[in-house]
């Protein structure tokens, strides 16, 4: 194994409560979405593609509304990360600087771009990554992106670490083995190898 690819969103940090003080600023500035979001909501949705979660949060609107709000939530939310940031969970610095010694480390997140440099800027992590991906930036689907981050980055045995079905489905896609955090958002049927905690990765690595 030459690298480690993460998932940000349940694998790294856990960042849904500033993600909902920002959404809900945008949503009560809209007369056409009645309740604002609650944690559930957006647990609901974490690991989704884009317009999926448009499609799930606002059932009822229009395709072109849908779209304009939710690039809305986006843009705030990156501005509200950037100052406030997520909660990281137990001890990721410490094992992302232990793991970065052995091996090369990247994020492919499903997210909008600006995500991960807020993610990076506020909590200072950037130092111990190689590179990342989004299909903000892309277009491309989660699969799609860890198969341009191998191939950019000429990575010869790389692994996944994502803590929803969807990553799951990535990584099968990219070819590559599958680690399940197991404390993030989802729930998984199958995985090559799983963590309760971020720190038990070094033990496997």
């Amino acid at each position: 194994m030459d690298s480690i690819i993460f998932d940000l969103d349940g694998t790294l940090w856990d960042s849904v409560d500033s993600i909902k003080v920002s959404w809900n600023n945008v949503i009560q500035a809209n007369n056409q979405i009645r309740e604002d979001l609650t944690r559930e909501d957006l647990e609901g949705v974490m690991g989704l593609q884009m317009d999926d979660i448009a499609k799930k949060l606002f059932p009822a609107l229009e395709d072109e509304v849908r779209s304009k709000i939710l690039n809305e939530c986006f843009e705030v939310e990156n501005t509200y990360i950037e100052k406030h940031g997520g909660i990281p969970y137990k001890n990721v610095e410490n094992v992302l600087k232990e793991l970065s010694k052995k091996y090369k480390l990247f994020i492919v997140s499903n997210c909008q771009e600006g995500y991960i440099e807020a993610f990076y800027k506020y909590h200072g992590l950037e130092q111990y990554f190689n590179d990342f991906e989004n299909p903000g930036r892309t277009g491309l689907s989660k699969g799609e992106n860890i198969q341009l981050i191998i191939k950019r980055n000429q990575l010869s045995n790389p692994v996944y670490v994502g803590d929803t079905d969807g990553d799951l489905k990535a990584a099968r896609f990219a070819g590559i083995p599958f680690v399940y955090a197991k404390y993030g958002f989802g729930e998984v049927s199958e995985y090559d190898e799983v963590i309760e905690e971020f720190e038990d990765l070094l033990k496997l690595y």
